[in-house]
């Protein structure tokens, strides 16, 4: 057997994972034990310190910097005495990953002595490299300035030794660098907008904030199997690879028993999850063989996302411990399912009540729909947006496969939710304006049918599909930060939100309407606006292309094209608007993404051109030479005749050589290629080039390639193959 391949596996099999303390503990026990949680903060800080750390995170107050010394103080002792030796301040750049740059607390004081210090200064902001993320053009080299500022709303943490604190990352000139900053205004803007709307209903609302739960896919393959295969180190997938005999068609891994080699993987996981307070409730095995799921609770969506990022990283650690590779990429393997990230969103109140939930009276059904119908308007109007939210080199090799939602951007409610809004729209006849007078009372109101909760079948190829009690977000790749997206979402209801209320108050002012007719009146028009946006069918297929077409609605299948939509004037008016990002800031992330792309497929080109050339035709030469010796060893024997005997060895000679010849035309072909785009100056245009000169030839070579996996010995094949990857446990 190839030694690259198996010596590994063997070396990895004879290593034990952790042993894992708190296995037999009440995961009750464990849940924040490493957070600095309101329960550590009241043991360990004063109460004005305390008061001053809540009236930040829940009224956005700032706070004094005498008040802030005595945080860190706090922080620090208890962070020792959880046996912490550094804190880092921890952020999101738009790598999309996080990052983190580690201090001791340790300080020296004179006379050969040291003590611990970390004071308010320190605690509130730190100064990391600016220059060195990306920045779209925000920052020069030379100019390299920029700070991370403590976000007290995302408590602070402790892992592997270190006090890690969420923080935002901004250029000395105060643009946003990271993903955080834009999201939390997004929340600032929701809560201003749903709770302005929330009080027609309720007085008593004061807040509102957007829920999220994010399930998180994955792959596990063995560590030797990974370190036998280039591209998934350097790319985090396959760039070939015959699919095994066996797949995903039997259905059987789904929901499955467990392996305990996984499990044990999971329950590590778990614990170190509950620990830093992340809410992991579910786990099971996904479609794919070796595919799994873990699925938090709700929080709120600021502390979803940094749970979400940090669980990632959580997961790599974990994984090297027990022998596994924890693959995050969109679609590792081809010929099953790849992974998403289900973003369940929602918006809940101060007064416990979930706004996307429907009642059973008419008052909250009206209050039901009015969040309801409001969400569907605002996806109707920014679906481009939305759709670009979730762009990626990575997610496109997913989107419209048949285990995900297609890059058409569609809502589903089921069917009788679909009935209540097509009876509601009807109620009169017309359409409303402004002079027009209306006959609706408030008992046509109460005369809207009850509205159950999880009335409907859930649609898995909706990428925007309302499950009960939440809007399920499905479009979101399995490795990318739920900022962007979550960002989008909260901005664009926050705007319509918005807008409706101004539409509202205009007709009780100007029409001396009644509030609850005045509000279904509006609601009424949104219904007929936003009804090509409503879609209950099967979103894989053929007929819904063209339908969606019909529709006018956008199919932006690559990333290049899905990410204009982020810097049209329409898109950058929202966002200054509502005070999200500044046009330098919209401009700057596009730019950052598009470039990401490019470097992503160039990244790719290089790897399957190496494996392809290095790995896969030397050992299809070797194995010819084996043919060619056997050949001439039959014609030693038989003379003349041996063209009969020898026919099929013969036959695969020249397939071989067929499938090698074609390989490395096409790289060369493909290397041309690459050199061309490489000369463009213009980002869009040079990731045009590459999603449409350079990325056809991946599979073209593939193709090559996996068919001579199919046809040269087992035992010569250097790279580990679908079947080893995917079944073994």
């Amino acid at each position: 057997m190839p030694t690259i391949r198996f010596r590994t596996l063997e070396k990895t099999m004879d290593r034990k994972p952790v042993e894992v303390k708190e296995l037999t503990a009440k995961r009750s026990e464990l849940f924040g034990i490493n957070v600095f949680n309101n329960d550590s903060m009241r043991q360990t800080m004063t109460k004005e310190a305390f008061i001053s750390v809540q009236d930040a995170v829940l009224l956005g107050k700032k706070m004094d910097r005498k008040v802030a010394d005595q945080v860190a103080s706090a922080m620090k002792d208890w962070a020792l005495s959880k046996g912490a030796t550094h804190y880092t301040h921890w952020f999101q750049p738009l790598t999309g990953a996080t990052a983190e740059k580690h201090d001791a607390f340790f300080e020296p004081i004179g006379d050969g002595k040291a003590m611990e210090k970390f004071d308010g200064g320190q605690l509130v902001q730190q100064e990391p490299d600016a220059s060195s993320f990306p920045n779209g053009g925000i920052r020069n080299t030379f100019e390299a300035r920029g700070y991370t500022a403590w976000d007290p709303s995302s408590p602070a943490f402790i892992y592997e030794t270190t006090l890690c604190i969420p923080t935002i990352f901004v250029a000395y000139t105060g643009e946003a660098l990271d993903n955080k900053t834009p999201l939390l205004k997004a929340l600032q803007a929701i809560d201003d907008a749903a709770t302005a709307v929330a009080k027609y209903f309720d007085k008593k609302v004061n807040k509102v904030h957007a829920t999220l739960g994010v399930e998180q896919e994955y792959f596990l393959i063995d560590s030797a199997f990974a370190d036998s295969r280039p591209d998934i180190r350097l790319t985090g997938r396959t760039l070939l690879g015959h699919t095994a005999a066996k797949g995903q068609q039997l259905d059987d891994h789904y929901f499955g028993s467990i392996s305990d080699r996984v499990i044990a993987f999971m329950r590590e996981l778990e614990i170190e999850s509950l620990k830093l307070g992340i809410p992991a409730k579910t786990r099971h095995n996904e479609v794919a063989p070796n595919q799994f799921e873990l699925a938090p609770l709700f929080e709120e969506a600021n502390l979803a996302v940094d749970h979400n990022s940090l669980m990632m990283d959580i997961m790599m650690k974990i994984g090297i411990r027990h022998n596994f590779e924890v693959l995050l990429h969109e679609k590792p393997f081809a010929g099953v399912n790849g992974s998403g990230k289900h973003n369940n969103w929602s918006l809940a109140t101060n007064t416990g009540v979930n706004l996307l939930s429907p009642g059973r009276t008419p008052m909250n059904n009206l209050q039901f729909l009015t969040f309801f119908v409001n969400t569907i308007k605002a996806v109707h109007d920014y679906e481009e947006l939305i759709r670009a939210s979730i762009a990626s080199a990575s997610n496109d090799h997913r989107l419209g496969a048949n285990e995900a939602p297609p890059a058409i951007i569609s809502v589903f409610i089921g069917e009788h939710l679909t009935n209540v809004l097509d009876e509601l729209e009807k109620v009169t006849k017309g359409k409303l304006s402004p002079q027009e007078k209306t006959d609706l009372k408030l008992n046509i109101v109460g005369k809207i049918p009850e509205i159950m909760l999880d009335n409907t079948d859930r649609n898995r190829t909706s990428p925007f599909a309302f499950t009960g009690n939440r809007f399920e977000f499905r479009a979101v790749g399995s490795r990318a930060n739920s900022a962007m997206p979550m960002m989008i979402i909260n901005t664009i209801v926050a705007k319509q939100l918005r807008d409706f209320k101004i539409e509202v108050d205009a007709l009780i002012k100007n029409k001396a309407m009644k509030k609850d007719d005045a509000i279904f009146n509006v609601l009424r028009e949104y219904i007929k606006k936003s009804k090509r946006i409503r879609f209950e069918g099967d979103g894989y297929s053929e007929a819904w292309e063209k339908e969606a077409a019909k529709r006018g609605l956008s199919n932006n299948k690559t990333t290049p094209t899905a990410l204009r939509a982020q810097i049209t004037p329409k898109s950058i008016e929202l966002f200054e608007d509502m005070n999200i990002m500044t046009k330098i800031e919209v401009e700057a992330r596009h730019d950052i993404e598009v470039e990401e792309y490019v470097l992503r497929l160039q990244i790719e080109a290089r790897v399957l051109g190496d494996i392809a050339r290095n790995h896969v035709v030397p050992t299809a030469v070797r194995y010819q030479n084996t043919l060619i010796e056997n050949v001439q060893g039959i014609k030693d024997i038989f003379g003349t005749s041996y063209k009969e005997t020898a026919k099929e060895q013969m036959k695969l000679i020249q397939s071989i050589s067929n499938h090698i010849n074609e390989i490395i035309a096409m790289i060369d072909d493909m290397v041309e290629a690459r050199k061309k785009a490489n000369k463009i100056k213009n980002i869009e245009k040079k990731a045009d080039a590459y999603c449409k000169k350079i990325k056809p030839y991946f599979d073209k070579i593939r193709y090559h390639c996996d068919k001579l996996e199919l046809k040269i010995d087992d035992e010569l094949w250097p790279l580990s193959k679908y079947r080893e990857m995917l079944f073994t446990k």
